[in-house]
C-alpha cells in the first residue's frame, strides 16, 4: 500500500463517521417517514443488527429511529417480511438485516457451517444428516414456519418413536438454526415473539437475486465476496481502520487485508494518519463536513458505536454493554444508549420502556466530563420524542 497518506484530526474523523452513517441526512417530519426513507438508511449503514432484549424496543428499530425521528415501525417490518424483500435475515455482524444483495456475499460463512457453527448444529449434522434433511423438506414443503410450527409439522408427517432413532424437539431447533446458517434456508421474518419465521430460499430471494442465491462457489472463499463486503464497510465508515472494516461483517482481518489493499490500488480508498489511532483509510467518496450538530440517542447495537476500539480512539468513550453484567457491578446501568450531541457521545442513559405506567423511565444519567449545557435540555427533548415514537405518555429522568 504505497499511496500518499494524507493527515486527519480525530474532530475531522468524528465528522465523517457521524455523516457516512447517515446522522446528517434531512429527517422527516414526525411519523412521516416512507419506504424511501427507510431505504436510505439502510443503503447508508448496509446493516441492521438485531436482538433479543426488549426492555426498551427491539434493537433493530432503534437506528432507523436515531436518523429519521419517530417514524412507523411497520415499514421496516414490511421491508423485511414482504415482497419485493428490501431486508432478509442473516449472521451478518451478529444476527442482522441486510439487503438481499448482500446475502449471497456471507456465503465463505455458510460454507463454513459444518465446522464453525454453534456445537448443538454442529452435532445434529453430525448425529442425525437425515433428520437435518427431513427438516429442510418440511420448511421447503410448507414453511414459512417457526420451530414450533416445524415440530407439529413433523409429529405428522414423521411420528416420533421411542427408541434411539426418535426426535425431540430440541433436535428440530438445532437442525433448523444448522440450515439457517448454512444458508439452505432463510428467514421471512420474525413473529410478535420474536420467533424467526424459517422459509425455503425461492421464498425470500427477490426475483433479482434468485440466481446469486442459488449460486455456491467452490471450497475456497471467493475474493470478491471480502472486496465487496469491505467495500460496503468502507462506505459506511466513512474512515476505518483494518479492525474497523474487517468487523463489520465479522471477518478476519487477514481475508481482509487484501481487499482493502486492492480498493487502496483502485482509489476508492485513500490512507489516512489520524493521531492516537491506527492506520486507517478514508472513503474517496466520503463526506468531508467542515461541522456537524447531529443528535440521537443511539442503540447498544448501533453501527456508529459497535466497534468499541474504534470509538474510544474516535470520541475517547469507553462503552460496554452491561446487559450481562451482575447488578452490583454495573457502572451506568442495563440497557445503556449513548447520546450523540454535535459531534460527541456526551452521555449514557439507561432507559426502560414502562408500558404499563405509559412511561419513559431513565434509570440514570451519566454525562461526559465536558458536555456542554446546552446537551441537558437536549437530551430531554430527544428523551420525549423517544417516548412519543414509543406511544408512551411521560418521561421520567432522574434530577441531577
Amino acid at each position: 500500500m504505497t499511496a500518499v497518506t494524507r493527515t486527519m484530526t480525530r474532530a475531522q474523523a468524528r465528522r465523517v463517521a457521524i455523516a457516512a452513517q447517515g446522522f446528517l441526512d434531512p429527517r422527516p417530519a414526525p411519523f412521516a417517514a416512507t419506504m424511501r426513507h427507510v431505504q436510505r438508511v439502510v443503503e447508508r449503514v448496509g446493516v441492521i443488527q438485531i436482538d433479543s432484549v426488549n426492555v426498551l424496543t427491539r434493537s433493530q428499530y432503534l437506528p432507523l429511529f436515531s436518523r429519521l425521528g419517530p417514524y412507523d415501525t411497520t415499514l421496516l417490518d414490511r421491508a423485511r417480511d414482504r415482497a419485493p424483500r428490501r431486508l432478509v435475515e442473516y449472521w451478518a455482524h451478529e444476527a442482522s438485516l441486510v439487503p438481499p444483495a448482500t446475502w449471497p456475499l456471507l456465503d465463505f460463512r455458510m460454507r463454513a457451517a459444518a465446522e464453525k457453527a454453534w456445537g448443538g448444529m454442529r452435532r445434529i449434522l453430525a448425529e442425525r444428516p437425515d433428520f437435518v434433511d427431513l427438516v429442510l423438506a418440511e420448511v421447503e414443503a410448507r414453511g414459512p414456519m417457526t420451530t414450533r410450527e416445524v415440530e407439529l409439522a413433523l409429529e405428522h408427517d414423521q411420528p416420533r418413536r421411542n427408541d434411539h432413532w426418535g426426535w425431540n424437539w430440541s433436535e428440530v431447533k438445532q437442525a433448523l438454526e444448522y440450515l439457517f446458517w448454512a444458508g439452505r434456508i432463510s428467514s421471512a421474518g420474525r413473529t410478535t415473539q420474536f420467533e424467526r419465521r424459517y422459509a425455503a430460499l425461492s421464498a425470500t430471494a427477490p426475483p433479482a437475486q434468485r440466481a446469486a442465491w442459488s449460486h455456491r462457489p467452490g471450497p475456497e472463499a471467493d475474493p470478491d465476496r471480502y472486496l465487496e463486503l469491505i467495500r460496503i464497510a468502507a462506505r459506511a465508515h466513512g474512515v476505518g481502520t483494518e479492525l474497523c472494516l474487517a468487523d463489520y461483517f465479522r471477518i478476519k482481518r487477514e481475508d481482509a487485508r487484501p481487499a482493502i489493499a486492492r480498493l487502496v490500488a483502485d482509489g476508492e480508498l485513500v490512507p489516512v494518519t489520524v493521531p492516537g489511532w491506527k492506520p486507517a483509510w478514508l472513503h474517496a467518496d466520503a463526506r468531508l463536513p467542515r461541522r456537524v450538530h447531529a443528535e440521537a440517542l443511539l442503540s447498544p447495537f448501533d453501527s456508529l458505536v459497535w466497534q468499541r476500539e474504534r470509538i474510544h480512539a474516535l470520541w475517547d468513550f469507553h462503552y460496554r454493554i452491561e446487559i450481562y453484567t451482575p447488578v452490583e457491578k454495573r457502572v451506568h446501568g442495563y440497557y445503556v444508549l449513548p447520546f450523540l450531541y454535535g459531534d460527541a457521545l456526551v452521555a449514557r442513559c439507561d432507559l426502560k420502556a414502562d408500558r404499563p405506567a405509559g412511561v419513559l423511565r431513565c434509570h440514570r444519567v451519566t454525562w461526559e466530563p465536558g458536555a456542554p449545557p446546552e446537551a441537558r435540555a437536549a437530551l430531554v427533548t430527544n428523551l420525549r420524542s423517544m417516548a412519543t415514537w414509543l406511544g408512551l405518555a411521560d418521561v421520567v429522568v432522574p434530577a441531577d
